[in-house]
């Protein structure tokens, strides 16, 4: 038996051309997404973490001394409402 090369390629018919790139267009929409909605939810955590962090700082006190608390936490809702809309 003779050994075949076939160069590495295939023929494709112009409807299955149209087809892969169209398949290989929404892989890159959704890679881009995907990449937006993970460097989203990588901001959140990272905002909310130090928080937590702090609140768990000295936990044999019972009271948390917050100056300015009410600004405090509107800066940090805003902070955290423009990482979850995209802004």
């Amino acid at each position: 038996m003779a050994d075949f090369f076939d160069f590495g390629f295939t023929a494709v018919d112009e409807e299955e051309l149209h087809i892969v790139q169209a398949v290989t267009s929404l892989a890159k929409d959704a890679e881009g997404v995907a990449k937006d909605v993970q460097t989203r939810l990588d901001n959140l955590y990272n905002a909310i973490t130090p928080l937590l962090n702090n609140l768990k700082k000295n936990p044999e006190k019972e009271y948390i001394l917050w100056p300015d608390r009410l600004n405090k936490v509107e800066q940090f809702e805003d902070y955290i409402q423009k990482i979850y809309t995209g802004n």
